[in-house]
């Protein structure tokens, strides 16, 4: 098992290869890592399952936290649960590609430092692409089920109660949105105001971390769900 242990200011004498800010604000980097730190490992086991590899990822969020322009950084925490998040992610994500080659929509990943004008432009474009292809192609509850799962590494069990549905019902909802993205089905007409709401939220949630929002915003398309049993057999579509 590969150990890392919390950094502490000894720390910037061996890290003079990374472009970063003076002394006095690795000092307060370091407090904030330190703060967020037990609360980043568990996004990461949970995302994850495995607790050498999430002891990886927070390694690589701090390595990437020091490399990070913090004078700009409002909210450190959200920033460093995003981070470790995306990496997360692509870890499941890069396990998953080499166990299936099932075609899906290119959900662009949060940008860690501040972005330019233009990159803002072609990122929101990127995921305005991805967003009506996925509302082009799946039922409201397929596309909570992709967006949530495959986007932010959402566990099926969590999914499920978002959607009312039992955990077997939940995990059928994502592989029937990854069978109709695989098959090309016709489009359907798409809300323009509807793909910016969702559009906005994405962004929001890659960004910043919100995603209760993300989660009101793909449930508003589902319609009002009364409380009741999650389902026993037979997924919604």
């Amino acid at each position: 098992m590969t150990t890392h242990p919390t950094p502490t200011k000894d720390d910037r004498r061996t890290q003079g290869s990374t472009a970063r800010p003076a002394a006095d604000d690795l000092g307060d980097a370091v407090s904030a890592f330190a703060e967020a730190r037990p609360g980043l490992l568990r996004i990461a086991n949970r995302i994850l399952q495995d607790a050498n590899e999430a002891e990886d990822i927070i390694q690589e969020t701090w390595v990437r936290w020091q490399g990070t322009d913090r004078g700009v950084v409002v909210n450190p925490t959200a920033l460093l649960r995003t981070t470790t998040i995306r990496l997360a992610i692509n870890v499941v994500q890069c396990a998953r590609r080499r166990r299936e080659s099932a075609a899906s929509p290119w959900l662009p990943e949060p940008a860690e430092t501040p972005e330019t004008p233009e990159t803002v432009a072609e990122r929101q474009d990127a995921v305005e692409r991805a967003i009506l292809l996925l509302m082009q192609t799946l039922t409201p509850n397929q596309r909570t089920a992709y967006v949530l799962r495959e986007g932010f590494g959402y566990p099926h069990e969590r999914i499920a109660e978002i959607l009312g549905l039992n955990v077997a019902n939940a995990r059928q909802q994502t592989t029937r949105a990854q069978a109709r993205l695989a098959a090309h089905r016709s489009p359907q007409p798409v809300d323009s105001v509807a793909l910016r709401r969702l559009v906005q939220a994405f962004l929001a949630a890659a960004r910043f971390g919100d995603l209760t929002h993300l989660e009101e915003v793909l449930c508003a398309d589902n319609g009002p769900r009364p409380d009741r049993e999650p389902a026993r057999s037979g997924a919604q579509e």
